[in-house]
Parts: C-alpha cells; sequence; structure tokens
C-alpha cells in the first residue's frame, strides 16, 4: 500500500463523516471519536444509504485506531465511497486527488518565477535557447547502433519473460496434478461389490434382517446390519473378501471371494434354519394348545439355555428354563403379537439356546 492510498483513505473517512453528520448528531464531530449507539447509528445509516454493511472490529480497526496506516478492503471501500456520494472507491480518488510533497516541490518554483523581472526571464531563455544550440549531439552512426542492440536485448527479454511464465504454468499444472492424485489415491482403488441374498429352498428375497460381518486380517471384525429384501453394498481395494452371514432364521454361512476377476454383482443363496422357523412358528401362532405344546417340547432341548433380552438400565437380561418359555409363549395374550426371536442355536436335532425379546409398547409410542 502507497502513502497515497492511505492519504486518499483518510480523506473518504472525512467524506464519510461529513456525510453523516448532514443528518444525524453524534456524541462528537470526529468520527474516531464515536462509539456505542453512535457506531450502531451508522451501521445501520449505511446498509439503507449504500446497500452494505461494516462490523465493530472493522470499524474499531480502521476509524478508531488505525496505527498501522491499513486501509480495508476494496469491496469495503467501494461501499464507503457510494455512501460519500461517488459510484466507486476508483471514483473517489479520481474526482479528490492527493498533492504529494514532490508534486509541491515541481509546482512551488513555478510560482516563484512568477514573481522576478521581465528582463531576467528573456536572459534566461536566451541562455538556455544557447546552450541547447551548443550542447544539442547529432545522430551518429554508432547511437543507431547502440539503439537496435537494446532493442534487440529488450526483445530477447521479453521473450525470457513469456517462456519462463510458460514454464511455471507448467510446473504449477503439475504439481497440482501430484497433488490431486496424493489425495484421492486410496479412492482410485476401491471397487463397489453388491450381493443380493436369498432364500434357497423358496428362490425369493430374504424377507428378515441379516447381520454380515467383515473379516479382515489382523483387525476387529467390521459388522453390517442388511434390512429386509435389500442388497449388502461394499467398497474396498482388498483383493480378497471374508464375510460371515448370520440370521435368527438362515444358518450361518462363511462366504470367501477372490475379488481379482470377482464380478460386481452377485447373489448368494442362504439355506433356512428350519428349527428356528418352526421355533418361531409355534412361538407365536396361535393353533392348539395341547399341539403347540407338544411342538415345543419336541423343539427344545431339556437343557436349553433360554435369554429374555430386556429393555432396561438395571436388568438386561432375564433367564428362564424350557417349560417356562413354553408357558409364556401359550398364553393367549397380546405380548406375543410382540414377540421377536433374535437368535437360536442347535445341537443334535434340539434346539439349545434361545435368545429373544418382547417389544416395549412405550418406546414405540
Amino acid at each position: 500500500m502507497s502513502d497515497t492510498e492511505f492519504l486518499h483513505f483518510q480523506s473518504l473517512k472525512k467524506a464519510v463523516q461529513d456525510k453523516y453528520l448532514e443528518t444525524h448528531s453524534p456524541a462528537y464531530d470526529d468520527i474516531s471519536k464515536w462509539k456505542g449507539i453512535d457506531i450502531i447509528y451508522f451501521q445501520e445509516d449505511l446498509r439503507q444509504k449504500a446497500k452494505g454493511n461494516i462490523s465493530e472490529k472493522t470499524f474499531y480497526t480502521y476509524f478508531k485506531n488505525n496505527s498501522q496506516e491499513k486501509i480495508p478492503r476494496i469491496d469495503m471501500l467501494n461501499i464507503l465511497a457510494v455512501y460519500s456520494g461517488y459510484s466507486s472507491w476508483s471514483d473517489f480518488k479520481k474526482k479528490n486527488p492527493i498533492i504529494t510533497t514532490e508534486q509541491r516541490a515541481v509546482i512551488e518554483p513555478k510560482t516563484t518565477i512568477e514573481t522576478e523581472s521581465q528582463v531576467s526571464e528573456i536572459i534566461k531563455i536566451e541562455e538556455s535557447n544557447l546552450s541547447e544550440k551548443i550542447t544539442k549531439p547529432l545522430v551518429s552512426i554508432d547511437n543507431q547502433a547502440f539503439d537496435e542492440i537494446n532493442q534487440n536485448i529488450n526483445f530477447k527479454s521479453e521473450k525470457q519473460s513469456f517462456l519462463r511464465g510458460y514454464l511455471w504454468l507448467g510446473i504449477s499444472a503439475f504439481l497440482f496434478a501430484v497433488v490431486l492424485v496424493l489425495i484421492f489415491y486410496d479412492n482410485l482403488f476401491y471397487k463397489k461389490y453388491t450381493y443380493a441374498f436369498t432364500d434357497a429352498d423358496r428362490n425369493s428375497s430374504i424377507k428378515g434382517e441379516l447381520d454380515v460381518k467383515i473379516i479382515r486380517e489382523n483387525e476387529s471384525p467390521i459388522l453390517f446390519k442388511v434390512k429386509p429384501n435389500s442388497p449388502f453394498v461394499y467398497e474396498t481395494k482388498s483383493k480378497s473378501l471374508k464375510m460371515v452371514i448370520s440370521s435368527p432364521f438362515y444358518r450361518t454361512d462363511v462366504v470367501t471371494r477372490d475379488l481379482t476377476n470377482a464380478p460386481e454383482s452377485e447373489n448368494i443363496e442362504l439355506k433356512p434354519n428350519d428349527y428356528a422357523i418352526q421355533l418361531y412358528y409355534y412361538s407365536k401362532s396361535i393353533i392348539d394348545f395341547k399341539k403347540k405344546t407338544s411342538e415345543l417340547n419336541r423343539l427344545i432341548s431339556d437343557n436349553a439355555l433360554i435369554y429374555q433380552v430386556v429393555d432396561s438400565d438395571i436388568y438386561g437380561i432375564e433367564t428362564l428354563d424350557k417349560q417356562k418359555y413354553i408357558s409364556l409363549v401359550t398364553l393367549p395374550t397380546t405380548s406375543l403379537e410382540k414377540l421377536e426371536v433374535i437368535d437360536s442355536q442347535m445341537k443334535n436335532g434340539k434346539i439349545v439356546m434361545i435368545r429373544f425379546k418382547i417389544t416395549d409398547d412405550e418406546k414405540s409410542k
């Protein structure tokens, strides 16, 4: 920033102050002494007349304490110039020229010359003309050659600057490309795979929720929940994939894939867990009481571990024996509609573990 720019800004501040004083009466006429409500009124007047805004921080920086001799950004200067009655900051500077010390030094001798006598002026003019006649050199061949050399040097200098500019442009473009590659390097090598799951016996989509656990070497497994009738989409840059797919009503399946040439979309069939389906059916059905009790006795092992998951801050799990579970699910209550079998395990043709929960009405409201 030049000294002239700062002087122009000082002049603009005076114009802003005068413009505000035309319609307002602040506590002090000097703009550098405004504070509190005066600054608020000025901000509002600026918004109405110049469609712009100045923050209190900016006002204090440039109007009250400008020891660093700084000027605001061009957009703020334009707003202040418009407020003062000019079209822009450039228009203000053009219509309010600043006379510097050097310009005054050039103007002042002229006024001194005007006070000299007419005789002294004539003598000086004659001496000047005589001096020009004596000292004015003739254009020689050497001077012409010197001018040609200067032109050649200037032409070469311009050509070198032009080439240097293109060189820097090429280097900048190359560095920008390198930065982009480093930023998006991982994304360039990620590939998306889509897996749809179907019932192997019925050849239909899975209508229940699935758990897909991704097993990665030297890392903890990652668990994904797959919604009913929805595919599982996974993005990876690895060359292999291992998934453990589980559901309360389907047998747990471990799927491994070599992704080097694997298809991006694949259908995976899951084998139903007939015992789990029967357990769910007989637990929720309203069939004949004796038949229901008989079937559950047949399905569940006498030593089965049965857990009820409870939505409580104090009790998380409650245990039941086989008979208590059968009694619970054979009672004709509305709780059966909210019963959900979370997990079950079987051994030697018998269900040896059941985890279930009953949805709380309070949670759904």
